[in-house]
């Protein structure tokens, strides 16, 4: 017996080729990709633009992937943190990802998940303590966009929770075109920013197919010191990282942020902010300094204020735009680097 195909996540073309197989008329691919990701809807049967008889034959070969999730933790500073069930993946023990939602005034951001676990090992972050699970599908990705209550509100997406972005490349450009193309939501790319660690064959062709935001994970610009932290670093070395950084224009729309989470007594002082901008110097990017948030099992302690301030003065007066990122959510373990995939209530 054949498996029914997830409508949702399918690209245009794709949509094309499946009416094509059936018969129905080529338009009707495009009535589909309305009803999927302008009108948002959740059954086939509200197609109603579609004859009875497609409908009917669509349900028999097709369904639409979404779901609600199946938990929300709410912080005193009105971040929320979704978390979502990945059901074919429950074999493996793990089967949930999170997401989290980051009102601030104007603007309204999801942090996004597109694996479950992660294979990086980062010896900070809590998700890469928790080993890998599997990847996340194009429509396991945008559920967490399309399926929470602000879904119609949101202005900017991150690819920054859990999961290595360029790890899971193919899903993660097969979402971001259903964001950013005009059969799609069709948001400007620059409203998107995908992170990474900086693993260079995926980054380079993300750089080549993709106009969104780049965000690279950094936190220390010495190469025995990062290793330590990060063991991809063994693999693709941030200079080289930075080398092909180097090769692209930043100069117009599209960004290129570093982010550098602080540790007490480890990365933030000024001799560490003299080698970051001696590693930066002349390309055009933003940093942002993360305050580290402490959690059970990591050995690392938080730099103080004081020591934030003077590392990104330090950074602003020798060249390099540097801000201190706002964390948000630390209550309910939604700030960077704390996500797990788990709740209270499941």
């Amino acid at each position: 017996m054949t498996s029914k195909s997830n409508l949702f996540g399918l690209s245009l073309e794709e949509l094309q080729q499946l009416c094509a197989r059936e018969g129905f008329p080529r338009f009707t691919a495009k009535q589909i990709c309305d009803w999927l990701y302008k009108k948002r809807v959740d059954t086939i049967d509200a197609m109603t633009n579609l004859s009875l008889a497609q409908r009917a034959r669509l349900s028999e070969i097709a369904f639409i992937g979404r779901h609600a999730p199946v938990d929300c933790q709410v912080s005193k500073d009105g971040t929320k943190k979704y978390l979502f069930s990945v059901e074919r993946l429950a074999v493996s023990g793990k089967s949930y990802v999170e997401a989290v939602y980051i009102p601030d005034g104007d603007r309204a951001t999801l942090c996004i998940s597109c694996q479950v676990g992660c294979k990086m090992g980062c010896r900070f972050c809590v998700t890469g303590q928790q080993g890998f699970h599997g990847n996340l599908s194009a429509a396991d990705i945008l559920n967490q966009i399309f399926s929470i209550p602000e879904a119609d509100s949101l202005t900017n997406i991150v690819f920054m929770g859990m999961g290595e972005p360029m790890d899971n490349l193919d899903a993660v450009l097969r979402s971001t075109a259903v964001l950013t193309a005009p059969w799609g939501l069709g948001w400007s790319p620059h409203r998107i920013t995908v992170s990474t660690v900086g693993i260079i064959p995926g980054l380079k062709r993300f750089l080549d197919e993709s106009q969104c935001h780049v965000a690279v994970s950094l936190h220390n610009p010495v190469a025995a010191e990062r290793l330590d932290i990060m063991p991809m670093q063994k693999a693709y070395p941030i200079a080289d990282v930075i080398a092909l950084l180097r090769k692209y224009d930043w100069s117009g729309q599209r960004r290129i942020s570093f982010e550098y989470t602080m540790f007490r007594g480890m990365n933030d002082d000024t001799a560490h902010a003299a080698e970051l901008v001696r590693l930066l110097r002349g390309l055009y990017c933003r940093v942002n300094l993360i305050r580290f948030h402490a959690s059970p099992d990591v050995p690392f302690k938080t730099s103080s204020a004081q020591a934030m301030e003077r590392f990104r003065d330090y950074l602003n007066a020798h060249g390099v735009t540097c801000t201190i990122r706002a964390s948000r959510g630390e209550d309910i373990m939604a700030a960077c680097g704390l996500l797990a995939g788990q709740a209270s209530s499941v």
